[in-house]
């Protein structure tokens, strides 16, 4: 293989959802590297790899529910760590939670998470991830068999184990982020994660206290009611990944399955429930 790459640089309007949309679709071609942007996404693919076809089976770019433009070029040696360090911000949520990459300094926040994503996608939704920290912060989820669904790079599963959660499942349907999970849990010295790659079909006659669900309001109505069979009585389920404005969707599917609404964040635009049952 040669290392000369193909560059895309793709402007996504709206960002957060289209990028995560369209990295799911890249992520089946050729392309093995993308990081964010203030804009969108740069996704990037070995020339030896590349053809002028790569993208035409992507359909987020005939949808009319995103605007995406792109411009790509060629790039000789590409240096990733430089790429995701340069656009890999640390997460710091209230002074009690650090998410980090290794070059990052260490804070004395109480819990200190380090993450080395392999592609910058699962760090980026610095809102959402803020918010379902928060919940997790203020949750004595001591003992509780927790569910971390579409993991990502497995921050909040990490976070669950550092406060006491055990078993802990983590699935994604990406296989970057299953293995990037397994590495991540284990650089944290993590014993009671357990990863799997896959979606909710994976849920059957599983069993838990606690569910994590970060994806997007699609799959989260799409779902929902599989979470809502594999939570024990009294359980808690959080969710985040959709706008304000999808709260009436969100709230009307938890409801209608006998859930019941307790708190919310709101950051941005960007929202997290917690429902118990």
């Amino acid at each position: 293989m040669s290392n000369i790459y193909i560059g895309y640089h793709f402007t996504v309007e709206p960002k957060e959802l289209g990028s995560e949309i369209l990295i799911a679709e890249l992520g089946e071609t050729a392309f093995e590297s993308f990081t964010e942007t203030e804009t969108g996404i740069s996704a990037f693919v070995q020339k030896d790899l590349w053809d002028e076809a790569i993208l035409e089976n992507i359909q987020i770019l005939q949808s009319e529910e995103f605007k995406i433009n792109y411009s790509f070029e060629e790039i000789e040696q590409v240096n990733w760590n430089e790429e995701w360090e340069k656009n890999f911000e640390a997460i710091d949520v209230d002074g009690n939670c650090h998410v980090r990459a290794p070059f990052h300094p260490k804070t004395d926040a109480e819990f200190d998470i380090i993450i080395e994503p392999k592609m910058s996608f699962g760090t980026g939704h610095h809102e959402t991830t803020h918010m379902m920290i928060q919940h997790l912060l203020e949750t004595d989820v001591t003992g509780l068999k927790t569910l971390d669904m579409g993991c990502g790079t497995a921050i909040l599963a990490i976070l669950a184990e550092m406060k006491g959660a055990q078993p802990i499942d983590a699935i994604d349907i990406d296989n970057w982020c299953y293995l990037n999970s397994i590495e991540n849990a284990e650089r944290n010295n993590c014993e009671h994660i357990t990863v799997y790659e896959g979606e909710a079909s994976l849920l059957k006659d599983k069993k838990y206290d606690f569910i994590i669900a970060n994806i997007n309001r699609n799959i989260l109505l799409n779902d929902m009611q599989a979470y809502v069979d594999c939570l024990n009585p009294k359980g808690t389920l959080l969710l985040s990944g959709f706008y304000t404005e999808d709260i009436p969707f969100i709230d009307a599917s938890c409801t209608e399955k006998g859930l019941t609404y307790v708190k919310k964040f709101e950051r941005n635009n960007w929202v997290s429930l917690k429902y118990v049952n």
